[in-house]
């Protein structure tokens, strides 16, 4: 396998991204910054998979969508100091777990490494 260069890598993520996706019935996640108390806080949202594979309102049944006026409220909310200790709440313990698929909890884990890294530089994040 060859080495891959920065610019290169960032490409093939780039294509990664695009793949589909089948989302966790569990439900999704919003991860912010809480500058002022240095966590980071992860939201968790439950939702529907309709016949598309569109995350869809438990209570509506209406396709959840991006640029929505009125904000959903999360069904709970987890804040850790680091990406490790919020990995930990998520995905150890007695549960139940707000994740039920592993590439959920892998893209999970990635966000929470950047978000950390973000709030470390003090350098805006964006959840991919």
């Amino acid at each position: 396998m060859s080495s891959l260069s920065a610019e290169q890598r960032h490409q093939l993520d780039e294509r990664l991204s695009q793949r589909f996706i089948a989302l966790d019935p569990a439900g999704y996640f919003l991860i912010k910054l809480d500058r002022d108390s240095g966590e980071l806080i992860a939201e968790h949202y439950g939702n529907g998979i309709d016949e598309r594979g569109l995350a869809t309102d438990p209570d509506t049944g209406e396709v959840i969508s991006c640029r929505r006026a009125d904000p959903r409220a999360p069904i709970a909310t987890y804040r850790g100091r680091s990406a490790k200790e919020l990995g930990m709440a998520l995905t150890e313990g007695d549960g139940p777990f707000p994740i039920s698929r592993l590439d959920h909890a892998l893209y999970l884990g990635r966000e929470l490494q950047k978000a950390q890294r973000c709030l470390e530089e003090g350098s805006t994040y964006i959840q991919d």
